[in-house]
């Protein structure tokens, strides 16, 4: 096989997708699981690749699959019956055009199967009998055309040949595709009116198959005989009406009467004589012949494109290969000047190029991905497609394709707060006066698909004591049921499960830590805060550590007399614990899916730090919704030293 020069330059051009072609000759009408050939070892593929890259057959011009490889021995098979009159019609060439998809990394194979014709049809005229009308004043060697017959099959199998059954006054003349009915002996419709003669056509096939029709010939009278008086002489009477009949005459049959009638009113015999009778003439004679005229087409019509534009649906994480739409045009002129050749034209998507993303047959139009699309990178684009012919110069046109790629639910919820901040996460503090209903925490999550894969949902899994706390449901939002007693244990731990809306549903989980304080003095274990064994041995850093936890004792002291002093000018206020939410946890990518999810615009935090050791420190927030405290804790730790406080969540769902 000859590969030229353009053909490589095109195939690096696809960045090394496509490669050469396989043609196979195959007769139609082959069983199904007939072996076509070897194409693994026709193109040089190990045979082990064809599973693990999920090698497949596919058809560029229709949804029917007519072959299939076998991925075990590389043996491509015949799978669907295949019709080479119902495929190609009276095409001198039938060609199946099939592709061969190699997966990881993808590569393109095209397979030609040369359809070749089986003598399965006969040949038929187009009606049961031909009806001529011929004079019989036609000269010998007269011609009269005759409609051929038709046989579905090409080449060999189709008409080769025209009997005449034999007969006295016709022969047979053929020449090509025309066929003539010749006048071989003059007629005469005095002896013969209607001649049925019988045409048989003869294909070349083996066996061979025929056809025949019935040429009905009606005779026409012509006026080719002279009249004749019936008699020699005839007696009018001089008073004889005008119009009157006198005699008949001989005559041909069915052209005139034969009458012989007076012209005048009187007439006088004195004066009278052959000049007062009429005879009947006969109608004129005529011919006809057939010229047949050969225009030569020039290249005069552009392609035209039977959409004026296209669109392609696809969903993300695509199969590369796989096919999105086929574009058509059509040229009426002829041969050469009415092919039409497809091709992209050259575009940029997303900074890339238009070729590393699509790639279209030049033959059938059929445009196929190259790669696997993502919808969360881009949900559209458009590429140009030219449509032109092969004339001289060509002519061309183009159309445009859009392409929309669906959203496939393939990202989990993310949880931006609580999250683990490196080796320390975030406790609240919720204070023993609280009522049933009030704000505690949120927790906050994003999804990075849209629509419904974008809808979240919040569910508490696990809770110390289920009765206590409850989640909102589409906000996030950690409240109360009821009011704290002095029963509740101090420590509570939350596994709270965020699902998005896809099928199937993606889920994460984060955990909650809640103290039930309403200082952090009351808290033990906070005064046990150490780095780990054998750092705690040093007596330089048990120095350290008691002069920062004194100090954090009395900035402690000193907001809590301010707390309190804030509750005396406020004596009753529902409690909605502050959230901490730094502003770094907000990605600038995600925005609101219909308030179902994501940060409302109604919470707004601020976050005042105090000066402490590494690893302990506690931020204390304000909160702009009324139904807040003016001032709350939150509590920031490593997760060793809660662990005593805590306990150790190992059981957390996993959703």
């Amino acid at each position: 096989m000859v590969v030229f020069p353009w053909l490589i330059s095109f195939s690096f051009f696809l960045l090394h997708v496509a490669h050469g072609e396989q043609s196979y000759s195959v007769p139609e009408e082959m069983k199904r699981g007939s072996v076509i050939g070897n194409i693994a070892k026709d193109l040089g593929l190990q045979t082990g690749a064809l599973s693990t890259r999920r090698a497949r057959i596919e058809t560029e011009e229709s949804d029917k699959r007519y072959c299939d490889i076998n991925v075990r021995n590389g043996a491509l098979i015949v799978v669907e019956r295949i019709d080479r009159e119902g495929l190609c019609g009276k095409k001198a060439s039938c060609i199946l055009k099939q592709e061969l998809v190699l997966e990881d990394p993808l590569e393109l194979h095209r397979i030609s199967l040369h359809i070749q014709d089986i003598n399965d049809n006969s040949p038929v005229f187009k009606d049961a009998k031909i009806n001529l009308e011929i004079r019989e004043s036609a000269d010998s060697g007269a011609r009269f055309v005759i409609e051929e017959a038709h046989d579905a099959d090409v080449g060999q199998n189709s008409v080769q040949q025209y009997s005449l059954e034999k007969n006295e006054n016709f022969i047979l003349a053929a020449n090509g595709n025309t066929v003539e009915l010749v006048l071989d002996k003059e007629l005469d419709r005095e002896k013969q009116k209607e001649i049925n003669l019988l045409l048989t056509a003869l294909d070349g096939g083996s066996p061979q198959r025929s056809g025949t029709v019935v040429i009905h010939v009606t005779v026409l009278d012509a006026n080719d005989n002279a009249p004749v008086f019936s008699q020699a002489s005839y007696s009018v009477p001089e008073e004889m009406k005008r119009g009157s009949v006198i005699g008949n005459i001989a005559k041909d049959l069915g052209l005139e009467t034969g009458a012989l009638s007076t012209r005048r009113a009187r007439i006088d015999t004195e004066e009278s004589d052959k000049r007062y009778c009429d005879i009947n003439g006969s109608p004129p004679l005529s011919s006809s012949k057939a010229i047949q005229l050969s225009v030569a087409d020039i290249n005069d019509n552009p392609p035209v494109f039977e959409e004026q534009s296209y669109s392609a649906y696809v969903s993300e994480n695509n199969k590369p290969g796989s096919s999105l739409c086929t574009v058509s045009a059509r040229d009426p002129d002829w041969r050469q000047n009415g092919t039409v050749i497809y091709s992209l034209l050259p575009g940029e998507v997303n900074g890339a190029s238009v070729s590393s993303y699509l790639s279209v047959n030049g033959d059938t139009g059929v445009i196929h991905a190259v790669r696997s699309f993502d919808y969360e990178q881009f949900r559209s684009f458009k590429v140009q497609v030219m449509a032109r012919d092969n004339g001289s110069p060509p002519l061309s046109s183009n159309v445009t394709v859009s392409v929309f790629i669906s959203d496939v639910n393939d990202n989990s919820p993310q949880i931006l707060y609580p999250a683990v901040e490196g080796s320390s996460f975030m406790t609240e503090l919720v204070p023993k006066a609280a009522h049933g209903g009030s704000l505690v925490s949120k927790v906050i999550a994003v999804d990075a698909d849209s629509g419904q894969n974008a809808w979240l949902s919040y569910h508490i899994v696990k809770a110390t004591d289920p009765g206590l706390f409850s989640i909102d449901l589409h906000s996030g939002e950690i409240r109360t049921q009821r009011d704290i007693s002095e029963s509740d244990s101090m420590k509570q731990n939350l596994i709270v499960a965020v699902k998005d809306n896809g099928q199937p549903s993606l889920s994460a989980t984060c955990a909650m830590f809640l103290l039930i304080s309403d200082n952090l003095a009351e808290v033990p274990e906070l005064k046990d805060i150490s780095y780990d064994e054998k750092n705690s041995k040093l007596t330089s850093y048990l120095i350290i550590a008691l002069v920062s936890v004194s100090t954090f004792f009395l900035t402690f002291i000193i907001i809590i007399l301010g707390v309190r002093f804030c509750r005396r000018r406020k004596p009753r206020l529902l409690f909605d614990g502050a959230v901490a939410i730094p502003g770094a946890y907000l990605p600038p990518n995600y925005a609101d899916v219909d308030g179902t999810g994501t940060l409302r615009s109604t919470y707004n935090y601020d976050a005042y730090l105090t000066t402490g050791s590494r690893t302990s420190d506690f931020k204390f927030v304000s909160s702009y919704n009324d139904n807040t405290l003016p001032a709350d804790q939150t509590l920031k730790k490593s997760p060793i030293d809660f662990t005593d406080v805590f306990g150790v969540c190992d059981d957390s769902p996993e959703v």
